[in-house]
């Protein structure tokens, strides 16, 4: 299995270690954020495209939530 390097605080870039900073003191995982990190393209892209998503704006939050489920069901994990 492959295994992504999670970026240490003084690897990230400003605006994204004041963002997982904020997470962490909300007691949220950074991980996925530390991962994506890794490739400053990606990470712009995809938060661009999952904020407004996961906040509900084009899927509903509910129909989001279970999707993510049943990925995480057929990926026999259970986190």
């Amino acid at each position: 299995m492959a295994r992504i390097k999670l970026l240490s605080d003084e690897e990230l870039d400003d605006a994204t270690l004041t963002t997982v900073q904020a997470m962490e003191k909300s007691g949220a995982d950074t991980s996925t954020m530390r991962g994506l990190a890794n490739c400053p393209e990606f990470f712009k892209s995809y938060f661009q495209f999952y904020g407004p998503a996961r906040q509900g704006h084009s899927l509903s939050e509910a129909l989001i939530e279970m999707v993510r489920l049943r990925i995480a069901r057929h990926n026999d994990c259970f986190t």
